[in-house]
């Protein structure tokens, strides 16, 4: 049953093998603050005496944002075995995402902000119509990030090793670039382009 006590009656259990880097940790703590019902819904894990088994990082984040008391759930009479046990399975995602019904049924930007790693579409992004970059100078290099099957990113690597071994790739306009894996991904893509013409 669950029941809400101090934040200070809970104790972080130092053998939990889980962290949060802070951009994750930044958004938990987010989610917490704009929906703090998921707590009642989906207590801290503690035994008795109080050790948490399930949810150290939301315990950290509610801690962080003030929290004076979180709700919990008393796991009983579990052996030292069956605590360890659990401390890993919780953490264990066996599901998989469907992407399709993501995509289609979620904005990207929101599911991003709650803490999924995710695609991000230009329309879910919220831009001014003024947007514009800052004056002076810019870097002419950009950075990208695409999210790929992992046999979709085998055939591309495979691609980029081949695109360096042809002739064509050692007279490719690098426009100043001194990456060779971005330098032979534009000569594929313009080859591309050409063909496409």
């Amino acid at each position: 049953m669950n029941q809400q006590v101090k934040i200070s009656a809970i104790k972080s259990n130092e053998r939990n093998p889980r962290f949060i880097k802070d951009i994750k940790f930044k958004k938990l703590c987010n989610s917490i603050r704009e929906f703090p019902e998921m707590l009642e819904l989906r207590p801290i894990i503690v035994d008795e005496e109080n050790v948490i088994l399930g949810g150290n990082m939301r315990f950290r984040a509610c801690k962080e944002i003030g929290l004076k008391e979180v709700w919990i759930r008393k796991a009983e009479g579990l052996t030292e075995k069956q605590k360890r046990e659990f401390i890993v399975k919780d953490n264990i995602g066996f599901g998989e995402w469907e992407w399709d019904v993501l995509a289609n049924e979620w904005n990207s930007a929101q599911l991003d902000e709650w803490g999924l790693d995710t695609w991000k579409n230009l329309d879910d992004i919220a831009t001014e119509d003024s947007f514009n970059l800052p004056d002076g100078d810019k870097e002419p290099f950009q950075q990208m990030t695409l999210n790929l099957a992992d046999k979709q990113s085998e055939v591309i690597k495979e691609a980029i090793a081949e695109c360096k071994k042809l002739e064509e790739y050692k007279y490719v306009e690098t426009f100043g670039n001194e990456n060779g894996n971005g330098n032979a991904l534009y000569l594929i893509v313009s080859q591309w382009a050409e063909q496409k013409k």
